[in-house]
């Protein structure tokens, strides 16, 4: 259980003000039909988040558990790092909304946004780190939806008046503890 809700709580946090919530903002204003871009969202991030939950699950299998723990905690230290340096949306992720439909765009945009996103990092990470990829999995799918849906219903309003600097700290402190968690032996239980 504590995977998917650190999983859920550190991928809320680092995705509020991320590119993907932009993209939500951007297709929210441009389509204006809330319904397609969620379940768009909802199955992009569970394709992408799949995947990087299963290369999490690979590398707890293949990897010895001493340079798993080094490689695990230090990937949590640079995503702290990462979180610190806000996203902005690619002009070419939003040109691809305009030609197909709603779902489709948001599909789409999705998936390729979150390729070597840091929440599809945190996700492997994750994975490697609780040895439990589906709960991982589920967790960070509820993150994104937890930053992204309300971004599909309020855009810019509530954007304005989200402290991001703040956001972005509490998840880069977040990320840097279990960093420092995994390199002191947090894990240990799970063979990590």
């Amino acid at each position: 259980m504590e995977s998917l809700l650190v999983s859920t709580g550190v991928v809320a946090l680092a995705e509020i003000g991320d590119k993907t919530q932009l993209l939500a903002f951007l297709l929210a204003a441009r389509f204006k039909k809330p319904v397609p871009i969620i379940l768009g969202i909802l199955v992009a991030t569970l394709l992408n988040h799949g995947l990087a939950g299963a290369l999490g699950a690979w590398i707890t299998a293949t990897i010895s558990p001493e340079i798993l723990r080094w490689a695990l905690g230090l990937s949590f230290i640079g995503m702290a790092i990462w979180t610190l340096t806000p996203d902005k949306i690619e002009d070419e992720e939003a040109q691809i909304a305009g030609k197909l439909g709603v779902f489709g765009a948001t599909l789409i945009t999705f998936f390729l946004a979150e390729m070597g996103d840091k929440t599809q990092v945190a996700t492997v990470a994750l994975a490697a780190h609780y040895a439990a990829p589906l709960l991982v999995v589920i967790g960070t799918t509820l993150g994104m939806l937890i930053a992204d849906v309300p971004a599909v219903f309020v855009g810019d309003r509530l954007a304005a008046k989200i402290p991001m600097k703040l956001v972005h700290s509490i998840a880069a402190a977040v990320f840097a503890l279990l960093g420092v968690a995994t390199l002191f032996g947090a894990g240990a239980k799970f063979g990590i």
